[in-house]
């Protein structure tokens, strides 16, 4: 974009990024489940393109083996095992 949209750009997954470097920390990105604490922001690129975001919940997958993310794909917020199904660029805890 050649300009800002105050009407989106405090959802776009970069800028995002941006903030939680800036005001949470920055976490190391890794293959193991349990590396992700509830509470956690991870942020991924679909498809080798599209950036995405989504929180790491207490709720595990039915086996127990990695939590459950709660995302939104488009069509409203989901409940998901999708926590290595993208590639993740962004691991970052936020506390206020």
């Amino acid at each position: 974009m050649k300009g800002t949209d105050t009407n989106i750009d405090h959802r776009r997954v970069p800028n995002l990024e941006v903030f939680f470097e800036r005001k949470g920390r920055k976490l190391l990105v890794s293959d193991k489940a349990q590396d992700y604490k509830t509470g956690a922001i991870v942020t991924w690129i679909i498809n080798g393109k599209l950036p995405h975001i989504g929180i790491v919940t207490h709720k595990k997958t039915s086996d127990g083996m990695r939590p459950l993310l709660v995302h939104n794909v488009g069509s409203g917020q989901v409940l998901e095992d999708c926590l290595f199904k993208y590639k993740i660029v962004g691991h970052y805890q936020y506390e206020k």
